[in-house]
């Protein structure tokens, strides 16, 4: 069976299953393989027998192991204008070794392309390794957030470690600082929280009722490190990690994150970005993270310090 979208000569593969994709499923492994096919096409062809594993027929829900063969039929790709390459690219590397690998990502860059990003660190980083035979994301940072981010080099070490994230069996804790002088009492903040896409397009979010359908339930730990004048620099553990999580619940406590462009304080972000800092980015760092190790269960702890232009405002506000 050949779709019908104009593009690719299509023609048929043979590929062999390696570590990389060996557990995944086969239509997740064929969309992958297919990028631009709809879905619709993909899982008619499994159901035409068009797709064969070792030789036999397969459902979509087939686990693929090492070394088994998938014949992948013709389907038609189609064209897309050539997108800008991702520079190659390497990030400060904290921890590494044949399974994982975790960077001290900069503000400022996306972790993934999309959105109006043409690429991000998992791009960069695959181009300044071609013989990299796996390379994922395990989690997501903010673009404008900087810190510690782990990227998995096996499928295996992938769903361990995101298993973890689900069962909140990892230590994620955050450097902010935010405008005022923070509530000593506050140390927990339990506040549901709803995803939406505002008349702008964005996506945003916010504060949400406990019965509301769309919300999720949210928990920060919030521990005061230091006070200045106009600032307070908080250690936010998340316990949850929901989409702006630590933004929107500093924000609803009346002390958003100093440099938050989506819900900060507009007008003291831009006059500390005019002023002598030249501060003009967002101050959240994740400063470290903690986790069983995918494949010994070891426990990893990972450190970044603060970037610099964070470590000169903190000086230059005492």
């Amino acid at each position: 069976m050949s779709t019908d979208i104009p593009g690719v000569r299509p023609a048929v593969r043979h590929v062999v299953i390696d570590e990389g994709s060996a557990g995944q499923r086969l239509d997740n492994f064929l969309l992958r393989e297919l990028k631009g096919v709809p879905k619709t096409h993909v899982y008619r062809v499994i159901r035409a027998g068009e797709v064969r594993v070792n030789k036999g027929r397969a459902q979509a829900d087939t686990r693929l192991e090492l070394g088994d063969q998938v014949r992948i039929p013709p389907v038609r790709v189609p064209e897309k204008p050539a997108a800008p390459a991702a520079p190659a690219r390497e990030f400060p590397v904290v921890f590494e070794d044949e399974h994982l690998l975790v960077i001290d990502k900069p503000a400022g860059v996306a972790v993934h392309g999309g959105s109006g990003v043409s690429y991000g660190v998992i791009e960069a980083l695959r181009r300044a390794r071609p013989t990299a035979k796996f390379l994922e994301l395990v989690h997501r940072l903010d673009k404008e957030t900087s810190g510690l981010l782990m990227i998995a080099k096996k499928r295996s070490a992938l769903t361990a470690l995101q298993d973890q994230l689900r069962e909140r069996e990892t230590g994620k804790t955050y450097a902010a600082l935010v405008w005022g002088d923070w509530p000593a009492k506050l140390k927990v903040i339990d506040v549901p929280l709803v995803k939406f896409v505002g008349s702008d397009g964005e996506r945003w979010v916010r504060p949400g009722a406990a019965d509301e359908d769309e919300a999720k339930r949210s928990i920060s730990l919030v521990k005061v490190v230091q006070r200045t004048a106009q600032f307070s620099l908080l250690d936010v553990t998340i316990k949850t990690g929901r989409t702006h999580q630590i933004r929107v619940h500093l924000q609803q406590a009346g002390h958003p994150i100093v440099g938050d462009p989506k819900y900060g304080d507009f007008e003291k972000n831009r006059e500390l970005a005019r002023g002598p800092a030249k501060f003009d980015r967002m101050f959240l760092h994740a400063r470290r993270l903690q986790f069983q190790h995918p494949a010994t269960g070891a426990v990893v702890t990972c450190e970044a310090p603060l970037p610099g232009a964070c470590m000169e405002l903190l000086g230059a506000h005492p």
